[in-house]
């Protein structure tokens, strides 16, 4: 895991209508990074989406996921071209 990512261990759900719209979750990342990985993707021949993490994402357990809505933290999709 690199230093952009957050805490091992947290817990954030996906966007239950990425997943049905047919996405892949790949990971959370701080904002400062996502147009790297989005290139990366991209480069590669992916379309990516990166959405930023919503409260109703993080485990009610995960009382330390909490900070990740204090700071700027993408969810990076991807999915083969249609």
């Amino acid at each position: 895991m690199d230093d952009t990512s957050p805490e091992p261990g947290l817990r954030i759900r996906p966007d239950p209508a990425r997943l049905e719209e047919g996405w892949e979750r790949r990971f959370v990342v701080e904002a400062r990074r996502v147009q790297e990985y989005v290139a990366l993707y991209e480069s590669t021949g992916y379309e990516v989406c990166a959405d930023p993490v919503r409260p109703e994402q993080v485990e009610d357990e995960c009382s330390g996921c909490r900070l990740i809505l204090l700071l700027d933290y993408r969810t990076i999709y991807t999915r083969r071209p249609r």
